[in-house]
């Protein structure tokens, strides 16, 4: 996490590991994204820390925006795709 944080920009690793490895698993999935949760997981862990880190009015283009980012795990924590 501590790393993924320093990279320009920050989570990038997490988000390039969506596009690729979730995206395969996706397809594989017929687009079933709870099979393919622990990539969007560690992407949403990292930008949770970035806005910790920085405050809820930075912005990376690697994360949603933290009010997106905030609904997005409210959901996933209560089962919401």
């Amino acid at each position: 996490l501590k790393e993924d944080l320093q990279t320009d920009p920050p989570c990038h690793p997490r988000a390039c590991a969506i596009q690729s490895v979730a995206t395969d698993c996706l397809q594989k999935s017929n687009y079933k994204e709870a099979k393919c949760r622990k990539e969007v997981d560690a992407l949403y862990e990292c930008c949770n820390a970035f806005y910790q880190e920085k405050g809820e009015s930075a912005s990376t283009a690697s994360c949603p925006k933290y009010s997106l980012l905030k609904l997005k795990m409210k959901q996933r924590s209560e089962g919401i795709s």
